[in-house]
């Protein structure tokens, strides 16, 4: 369940102008927001995006699904959406997950965007812009709220310029970008992610990997705030509702494709993190 604490859409004729703007058209916004997801529920396109979607966590953490990929994020992470794609994003149970978001197009958006699809993580310190990010966001939102007239909006898409450059170029302007997640937690991750059918024990995971369950279970849960059968859990469920959502199975059939040995157990389990039954949850649209 997602609620705009800000948000402002570009109106489609207006958005048209903007294309043949010759000062903005290469890069501008279609829409922006400020946006808490209610925990334990999934925030998703439902569709292909028709532009890029720049999605910046500032509060709490969860699981995205990106280009068939679940990543976990969390606060001070960043990621874009490729135009053209679908995403799906799970925020952890008992935590309102809050995102400032910006959708965006432009003859330049398809070469700053496509190699950001995957999660970044923005390391707060004296010397960076993290904060110039949140100003930048409010100094949108605070001309938006004035009106749509043409300065206005050449105004706001240079600062949203300036905005994602901030993201896209951290590590070139001010060294904020850390390392990309610990490779040993990716292959754990992958490894789960390719053995959703199954059921999979922390001392497997951990003989996987090489480490001690205790040693493991550590560095996991710093990189993603999850114990790893947690996370496995959290991973079953959101490619459960996946196939509630495009696919005919009926709930038994999926909780035997995803590793459960008892039917009543997924849908309790399902429940306890979505707050609906799978079939309340397939038939929530109706």
């Amino acid at each position: 369940m997602r609620t705009e604490k800000r948000y402002f859409r570009i109106p489609i004729p207006l958005i048209e102008e903007q294309k043949k703007n010759a000062l903005i058209r290469d890069l501008y916004i279609t829409e922006i927001g400020e946006i808490e997801v209610k925990g334990g529920t999934i925030w998703s396109s439902n569709s292909k995006l028709e532009d890029y979607l720049l999605a910046y966590c500032t509060k709490g953490s969860g699981i995205v699904l990106i280009l068939g990929e679940q990543v976990p994020i969390s606060n001070d992470q960043f990621f874009i959406i490729p135009k053209g794609e679908e995403f799906k994003f799970y925020s952890v149970l008992d935590v309102n997950t809050q995102l400032l978001t910006a959708h965006f197009d432009g003859r330049k958006a398809k070469q700053l965007g496509k190699e950001f699809s995957v999660v970044r993580n923005l390391v707060p310190s004296v010397n960076n812009m993290v904060a110039n990010r949140e100003m930048l966001f409010d100094e949108i939102f605070n001309n938006l709220s004035k009106g749509f007239h043409d300065e206005n909006l050449e105004y706001v898409n240079f600062c949203f310029g300036h905005l994602l450059a901030t993201f896209i170029y951290a590590n070139k302007t001010s060294d904020d970008i850390a390392d990309e997640s610990n490779p040993i937690i990716r292959r754990a991750i992958n490894y789960l992610e390719k053995n959703l059918d199954k059921k999979i024990s922390l001392n497997q995971l951990a003989k996987e990997v090489g480490y001690s369950p205790t040693y493991f279970t550590t560095l996991f849960k710093k990189e993603t705030n999850y114990s790893p059968i947690s996370y496995f859990s959290h991973l079953k469920i959101v490619r459960a509702s996946e196939l509630l959502d495009y696919t005919n199975m009926k709930v038994k059939e999926i909780s035997f494709h995803l590793g459960y040995s008892d039917p009543y157990y997924f849908t309790k389990d399902f429940k306890k993190k979505l707050g609906l039954s799978p079939r309340n949850y397939r038939n929530r649209v109706n």
